[in-house]
């Protein structure tokens, strides 16, 4: 049985499923590598052993492709946060540069000849 939360994943992928299953109070059953492997035991046909081992084999596959992906989702998302932590460093760099080109301007002393009455 499916819990809830892959229930959930399983929707969000298969829009195309019919509103009675989509929206139904049960959780569905899934067949997993084992169950297909129990089922093969059970069925005898030539037809059902061939069908059992090619769903098996794809089963390995999606195993396999799974832990790739899975590699390389974790490579990505360690680059994004490098990525994020180097955007905040060149940010806090321009804005040291900018305090370097435009520095605070301090009030400078008059130079020049005062009349008796200015300050």
């Amino acid at each position: 049985m499916l819990t809830k939360k892959e229930w959930q994943q399983l929707i969000t992928i298969c829009d195309n499923l019919p509103a009675r299953v989509k929206f139904s109070p049960a959780l569905p059953y899934a067949f997993t590598e084992h169950g297909v492997m129990m089922l093969a035991t059970v069925l005898k046909s030539k037809r059902a052993t061939a069908m059992s081992i090619r769903i098996i084999e794809v089963y390995i596959k999606m195993r396999e492709m799974l832990l790739t992906h899975k590699d390389i989702l974790l490579k990505l998302e360690k680059m994004e946060a490098k990525f994020i932590s180097h955007d905040q460093h060149i940010n806090i760099i321009f804005q040291y540069l900018k305090q370097l080109l435009s520095p605070p301007q301090k009030p400078r002393a008059r130079i020049g000849f005062r009349r008796s009455d200015e300050d």
